[in-house]
Formats: structure tokens, C-alpha cells, sequence
């Protein structure tokens, strides 16, 4: 049966935020607070826990569908961008790019799109504008992986951080494997990826559609 459970990036947060209530609690208990206060200062503190517990949850999900030719969602949102693009970092040549944008309600773990080699992966420092922009996929604070898939073509994922987001972690190396139902990396509040895909790849989604990490299939190659 699959279980949820908290993602590790968020461990630190939770306890953090949990130390706060309890805080909060006997603070207001030992100076004997009025009831209304009591529900002034408790609602919002816990509004805002159940928020983050929210954020960081990690649901267990397993992919059963063509594992060698699938290109799956590696992360949960709404589909925002399907379209030939000139892509100058790596393939200098054009792509279909993809793009995922994550809310604040998304789960925001990120899963490996795909079975392959891992050639390339590259952090750059950047800026933190609204991730919803067309311009921060190049301008953003990013994380650029490169895979050259079990079948033969080569994509390029990125993570890309939002306004809010101001860390992004990427857990797989170059020289690595990314394994489908693996864990690729995690970005903290509200982001997007970026997929770069072959012209030929035939493409599963369309703009507005919501997809699930390691569940939905947005192209095959």
C-alpha cells in the first residue's frame, strides 16, 4: 500500500516550526491568557504548521508504464509552456521545451524523468523572479541536468528556483544512473522544471493540463 511520509528537506523546518508552537503554548498557559487570546495567537501559528507539513509531504509513487520510451513528469503542476525554443546552454539547437510550474501547494520533490546516463550537472546562481515568467528559466537561480536516455535521445532538465524558492537540491551527480521512481532533488517554495526534449518527441500534454511527479507521462522519445 502506497504511504506518505515528510521529505527529508523539510525535517529541520517541521521541528523548527513545531519547537515554536510549544513555545507558544506554554508561554500563553503560564501567563494564564484569556481563551480569546489563546485562539488569536494558536489558529494562525498552527494554519501556517499544517501549511509547511503540507509542503514537505513526500507521497510514495511507483511507475508502471513504458519504462524505456516515457518521458515522465518529474514533479508535480500545471503544465505553462509547450514550445520550439533555441536552447544555447548545451544542445545549442532547438527543442521542444516543456515547462512545470509547482505551487505553493505542489509536492515539491523532484523524481527522475526518465532511465539513463547522467552526463552533465551544472548549478548556477541567479536571480528569484516569479517562476511563472518565460524569462527565469535563463535569468532564475537554476539547476541544469543532462541525460542521455536508455533509448537513445538526449534531454536536458532543469530546476528552476521562483520568488520565493531559495534553495534548490539536486541529489544526482554526472557519471551517475537516473533510475525512474528515483529521486532526483527537491526545491523549497514554488518553483518550476524545465524539460528540453528532442523535435521528434511526441508530446502527451498540453498547456493547462495538471500532472503528477513519477505518475504522468509528457512525451515519448
Amino acid at each position: 500500500m502506497k504511504t506518505k511520509k515528510m521529505h527529508k528537506e523539510g525535517t529541520a523546518t517541521i521541528l523548527a516550526f513545531g519547537a515554536v508552537v510549544v513555545i507558544a503554548i506554554v508561554v500563553l498557559a503560564v501567563c494564564n491568557a484569556p481563551t480569546l487570546l489563546f485562539v488569536a495567537v494558536l489558529t494562525p501559528l498552527l494554519i501556517l504548521y499544517g501549511i509547511t507539513i503540507n509542503f514537505f509531504r513526500y507521497p510514495a509513487r511507483t511507475f508502471t508504464g513504458d519504462r524505456l520510451h516515457d518521458v515522465i513528469a518529474p514533479s508535480d503542476g500545471t503544465i505553462v509552456t509547450i514550445e520550439e525554443v533555441f536552447e544555447p546552454d548545451y544542445f545549442k539547437d532547438k527543442r521542444i521545451q516543456i515547462s512545470i510550474f509547482m505551487s505553493l501547494t505542489n509536492v515539491h520533490a523532484q523524481w527522475c524523468p526518465l532511465n539513463g546516463d547522467i552526463l552533465k550537472v551544472e548549478h548556477e546562481d541567479g536571480n528569484f523572479k516569479k517562476a511563472n515568467l518565460p524569462k527565469s528559466s535563463t535569468e532564475n537561480e537554476r539547476s541544469t541536468i543532462v541525460i542521455k536516455s536508455d533509448a537513445g535521445p538526449v534531454i536536458l532538465m532543469r530546476q528552476v528556483a521562483g520568488a520565493v524558492a531559495r534553495r534548490i537540491v539536486t541529489y544526482i551527480q554526472a557519471g551517475e544512473r537516473s533510475e525512474i521512481n528515483g529521486e532526483l532533488g527537491f526545491i523549497k517554495f514554488g518553483s518550476r522544471i524545465d524539460l528540453y526534449l528532442p523535435l521528434d518527441a511526441e508530446i502527451l500534454v498540453k498547456i493547462g493540463d495538471t500532472v503528477k511527479g513519477n505518475t504522468t507521462p509528457v512525451a515519448k522519445i
